[in-house]
């Protein structure tokens, strides 16, 4: 039996806030105590995990002991091998951000946000990260005339360009990705989806710096199929990180371990994360972000931790078993997937070409697709029967 214990090249990492979380929820208290995110980083590093990220506010609650928090955060580092790959900034918590961050409708709102991000930055620098999460969970409205929606995202664009201005002139090697969610907390949520995102992004002054943080909750609320997604940011070069964990269909933002919950998607998203056979591979971190279960106690943390990385490990294995099936390759070649690389119009061709040729509309109407038999071919392998 295979071995599925991760190593560092798996690449795999937790943000804090994951085994930190306490278990609260709007019907109730914590559930469990407060861990100390120093005594996180050992523990996820022994259970083999590669890198953490944090909030600012997951590490530094407290601004009297932030100078202490960090040497021994640092030292953790030092110890464990692990890296700091990731930083986001919490402009969600606080009832500060109650209305906006970025795009609140009060203007010293938008600048206590904008000042703290670059506070962030330069300790996200210092630890070398190379990724900046912009995650605007309160940036949207309930009420239709409460959000003027064009000043908003011309706020959001102002934004990003002074944050990439920013980077730019401290010499940083940072690079931003924007994270969509439809809704929760708001009701609606500007920039709901990677579509959105990618629209704004085409946007802004330098669009080269910045990307997207997908989420397969956040995607997978909204009906929409998260591996198509990240396949699309990964055509465009945007898929600068990823946020994996499981979710039950268009409900509440879920954060199950990853597997759980939608376990077909999870494996038609390694196989995009792998390049889907032929296309472009994401080669960055594997990031878990998941809430253990409030039901839970800290031995189910761990549990929970350790289930995400070995879920990913065992469905990389089966999609690799998957692409590699002769039967799975004739499969392809009579469904006709590999012809879709083959360009419509041929060199040397024009559009009058095409338009003068003869086609058999009957027989290419009568003709068989054999998608059935590929994708049971998929489930074989998913299920283990292969």
């Amino acid at each position: 039996m295979t071995d599925y214990t991760p190593t560092p090249e798996d690449k795999f990492s937790f943000g804090l806030w994951t085994v930190g979380w306490q278990g609260t929820d709007v019907f109730g208290p914590s559930s469990r105590p407060l861990l100390d995110p120093v005594e996180a980083t050992y523990q996820l590093a022994e259970l083999g995990a590669a890198a953490v990220t944090f909030h600012d506010d997951d590490l530094l609650p407290d601004e009297a002991d932030r100078d202490a928090t960090l040497e021994r955060f640092e030292k953790a580092l030092a110890e464990t091998g692990l890296a700091v790959e990731m930083v986001t900034t919490n402009l969600f918590s606080h009832p500060v951000f109650k209305e906006g961050a970025l795009t609140a409708n009060n203007r010293e709102v938008r600048r206590y946000a904008l000042a703290k991000v670059l506070r962030n930055i330069d300790l996200a620098a210092s630890l070398g990260a190379k990724t900046f999460v912009l995650w605007g969970g309160r940036e949207g409205a309930e009420h239709g005339a409460a959000k003027d929606v064009q000043a908003a995202l011309d706020r959001y664009a102002e934004s990003l360009n002074l944050l990439c201005s920013y980077v730019k002139e401290q010499g940083y090697d940072i690079r931003f990705a924007l994270e969509p969610k439809p809704n929760e907390p708001r009701g609606d949520i500007l920039l709901p989806t990677i579509g959105h995102a990618l629209a704004l992004i085409s946007e802004l002054d330098e669009p080269s710096m910045v990307g997207l943080n997908p989420e397969v909750g956040h995607e997978e609320m909204a009906g929409l199929n998260f591996a198509q997604g990240i396949s699309q940011a990964l055509w465009h070069d945007k898929l600068f990180h990823i946020d994996l964990n499981g979710q039950h269909g268009p409900r509440f933002d879920q954060d199950l371990r990853f597997g759980a919950g939608n376990l077909r998607g999870a494996f038609w998203t390694v196989d995009a994360i792998l390049g889907a056979g032929a296309g472009k591979a994401y080669d960055g971190y594997v990031h878990f972000d998941y809430k253990p279960p409030r039901a839970e106690a800290i031995d189910g943390v761990w549990d929970s931790a350790r289930s995400c990385m070995r879920n990913y490990l065992i469905l990389r294995e089966r999609v690799q078993a998957f692409r590699a099936d002769p039967d799975v390759a004739a499969a392809l070649t009579a469904a006709e997937v590999e012809t879709l690389r083959t360009p419509t119009l041929a060199d040397g061709e024009s559009l009058a070409d095409l338009r003068g040729a003869s086609y058999d509309v009957d027989g290419l109407a009568a003709r068989s697709v054999g998608m059935e038999a590929l994708d049971q071919l998929a489930l074989e392998h998913l299920m283990g029967a292969r």
